[in-house]
């Protein structure tokens, strides 16, 4: 997988979920120490407000190897975000964070007939 020699997406976005995923609300995973509020209803992981960002729950370096520190328990934004070309998924939005930090382009998905 990609992701754990990249990790550009993690130091690229701001990661903003609702505030039920957060561990202090029935259900909810996030660590709420990782979260700060950004309005009544929703709140982003820490760090990744910043510039330039970087989630406070990635360990390691980009580019070279990288882990989520909460990769159980990350928020909704980060589950649903896909490599490129993985999957069979085009993800422009990876390219252009693995771009950000001089990365290669990863190759598009292939299609199969």
């Amino acid at each position: 997988m990609p992701c754990q020699s990249c990790g550009a997406c993690c130091a690229a976005f701001r990661v903003s979920f609702h505030v039920s995923e957060r561990d202090d609300q029935a259900g909810g995973t996030v660590p709420e120490a990782l979260a700060d509020d950004e309005t009544m209803s929703t709140c982003r992981i820490r760090g990744t407000d910043r510039s330039p960002p970087r989630c406070v729950a990635l360990v390691g370096r980009i580019g070279e190897s990288v882990r989520c520190g909460i990769y159980e328990f990350r928020p909704g934004p980060c589950r649903e975000f896909a490599p490129h070309g993985v999957f069979g998924i085009s993800n422009v939005a990876c390219n252009q964070a693995r771009a950000r930090h001089g990365l290669p382009a990863l190759p598009d998905p292939v299609v199969l007939r």
